[in-house]
């Protein structure tokens, strides 16, 4: 199993998500985070909480099976990308396994479901 994390333009979100779904991966997280980089782009901004610049940014996470990955990254790459620089950055990590909490028991089946 693979985790794989894009931190992404807000207003790209959407059409990631639905290109996800129609291609059959339905579970995910979306969360809106402030991110830092080398670049400072136009919406970036001086931040009170942060003593760097700052700008919005969305960050998806899913869960998949190792022969999805390739799959998965070119849509967040094709659907994510405004051809600026500040689109973003994808990471794939490893996952050794995954456990329900309801049980507490390993189980990677919920891939399947």
């Amino acid at each position: 199993m693979k985790e794989i994390k894009a931190f992404i333009k807000p207003f790209k979100v959407n059409d990631i998500l639905r290109e996800l779904l129609y291609a059959g991966f339905p579970n995910l997280t979306v969360s809106m985070a402030e991110g830092t980089g080398h670049l400072k782009s136009e919406d970036a901004s001086l931040s009170m909480n942060f003593a760097l610049t700052n700008s919005k940014v969305a960050k998806i996470e899913i869960v998949c099976n190792n022969d999805d990955v390739d799959k998965i990254i070119t849509i967040i790459s094709t659907y994510g990308k405004t051809g600026n620089s500040g689109d973003g950055i994808i990471y794939v990590s490893d996952v050794e396994r995954a456990i329900r909490v309801r049980t507490g028991l390993p189980d990677d089946r919920w891939l399947l479901d």
